[in-house]
């Protein structure tokens, strides 16, 4: 017994050992750690348990047969972070620049199905290659069935990618397929076709880093949610994500206690929004100032930001909060924007995160750009977000609610549960100063001073039409509220739709307008 335990000792060192000292030290001086370094980092201590420590690749070609490394290029299993489980693959550029082979597709496949039978988010930690020339085919089907199982979960168990290295090829499709995906600065790359083949193929020059970097990629594209400045900074992301989100689709997030009082007020949000509905102000800090210890943890900051989405607790309940940013185009709705809400709405839907609208927006964004941007069929995207989500959805008017945006933002016409405004709100077809050169262009024209006559039809239009006791006559504003008695209000509402069940008619699955 004690030299098969002392074989088994030796074979671990092995397979923990990687590719060997010398490309460990090779991944340190690109300042990057090793797939193991980055799981013992992310999940609690002592808490990982390794699954197929010792497979190995079944290559017999381009003399592979003499070359095999235990783990075949990735770290599989599962551990904890604070206490709750979660799976785990890390790729290892240390063995065969984490290429994918057949065997190493089977370990990443097993742990996936584990998760989703277990209900328990699935991280992917990615750095690698791409697929290993030297399998052919059967890497390409390693692919095909992780991207199989990257959509059967989808919904189902949170997935989380996080991009530490080269990703390139086929590779990049399954975070792109995941719910969040964060990306190291200047050392982690996602493309289809690298420099060197854009380069012979069109002629154009460029870095890796102006190709898919993650600047590129959260600014740009937004494929990735996040930039982390190194390994361990995007570690700590992940691990402050998983605070706000479930192990599965059919649980609750996690609820934390909180000692900020329920029923403080703010009135410094008195100062924060300007009566002139065409002064800007940061949305940030109105939600700041209501959130359970004025913490909000923003995603895709640095993308659409005339939109904002991200999580915050109410009460110790985690929520999923949108709202228009009027420091950005006004607040107005771009095709960007709709792109951006809608994903989050549905993540948020999927995995039972209320979903709170913070709403200050003249419309959409008007332009040629828009149109041929697509503004018509990604604007339907964030419709049908709202409208299918059946969570519970609080909606706050703070300033401005125009045109079909107001429908599509969480109004009660989309089942949303409880509706607010602010008294200073405008909720309108368009703006009065639109409306009036639009109903009364003669009547101004024709005017003595038609300056004086515009400025008192706007006044009449204001105090006859935009304004928010005009809706909640018609039921669709429940309360105008005191901005001060903001948080109060939106942890009533939560509360209040803490149980609400609610469902869609039955079907396959619905068409959304890709």
């Amino acid at each position: 017994m004690q030299d098969s335990l002392k074989r088994l000792r030796e074979l671990e060192a092995e397979a923990e050992l990687g590719g060997g000292q010398k490309r460990i030290e090779k991944q340190h001086a690109q300042g990057k750690l090793t797939a193991r370094e980055r799981i013992n980092l992310l999940l609690d201590e002592g808490s990982f348990v390794e699954f197929d420590k010792f497979v190995v690749h079944r290559c017999q070609d381009f003399g592979m047969e003499k070359n095999k490394i235990l783990g075949d290029g990735v770290v599989t299993g599962y551990g904890t972070i604070n206490g709750r489980l979660v799976y785990i693959f890390s790729q290892d550029f240390t063995v065969f620049g984490g290429s994918l082979s057949g065997a190493f597709a089977k370990k990443v496949c097993k742990i996936m199905d584990l998760a989703t039978k277990t209900g328990a988010p699935v991280i992917g930690l990615n750095d690698s290659g791409g697929a290993r020339i030297q399998e052919g085919v059967e890497s390409l089907a390693g692919y095909a069935d992780i991207f199989l199982r990257n959509v059967l979960s989808s919904g189902v168990v949170p997935q989380i990618s996080v991009i530490m290295g080269p990703t390139a090829g086929g590779a990049v499709y399954s975070p792109a397929v995941t719910d969040f995906t964060i990306m190291v600065k200047n050392s982690s790359f996602m493309f289809i076709t690298g420099p060197d083949v854009i380069e012979a193929v069109t002629g154009e020059k460029i870095t890796k880093e102006e190709l898919g970097g993650a600047d590129v990629h959260t600014t740009k594209t937004q494929v990735a949610h996040f930039a982390a400045e190194n390994d361990e900074d995007a570690l700590m992301i992940v691990k402050e994500l998983m605070q706000f989100i479930p192990q599965n689709n059919m649980e609750d997030p996690p609820y934390q206690p909180t000692e900020d009082p329920a029923d403080r007020r703010e009135e410094s949000i008195y100062s924060i929004i300007p009566s002139d509905p065409n002064k800007p102000y940061n949305m940030k800090d109105v939600i700041g100032k209501v959130v359970d210890d004025n913490y909000f943890f923003e995603i895709q900051e640095s993308y659409a930001k005339n939109i904002i989405i991200g999580f915050a607790r109410l009460g110790g309940r985690s929520v999923g909060i949108v709202a228009n940013q009027p420091q950005f185009f006004a607040g107005a709705l771009d095709y960007k924007a709709a792109i951006k809400g809608a994903r989050f709405v549905r993540f948020c839907d999927a995995f039972n995160i209320p979903i709170i609208t913070f709403e200050d927006q003249p419309g959409y964004m008007p332009g040629v750009a828009q149109e041929h941007g697509g503004v018509i069929v990604h604007g339907a995207k964030l419709l049908y977000a709202f409208a299918e989500a059946t969570v519970p959805k609080i909606t706050l008017i703070t300033r401005k609610a125009y045109g079909g945006a107001y429908d599509v933002l969480g109004s009660k016409h989309f089942r949303a549960d409880v509706n607010y405004a602010y008294p200073i709100s405008e909720i309108a077809v368009m703006g009065p100063d639109g409306a009036v050169n639009i109903l009364f262009r003669r009547e101004i024209a024709e005017a003595e001073n038609p300056v004086e006559k515009k400025a008192e039809l706007v006044k009449m239009y204001r105090d006859k039409f935009a304004n928010p006791y005009v809706t909640a006559s018609l039921g669709y504003i429940d309360e105008i509220i005191d901005p001060a008695d903001t948080r109060l209000k939106l942890i009533q509402a939560l509360e209040l739709t803490r149980n609400k069940r609610e469902s869609n008619p039955p079907k396959k699955h619905g068409n959304i307008p890709l």
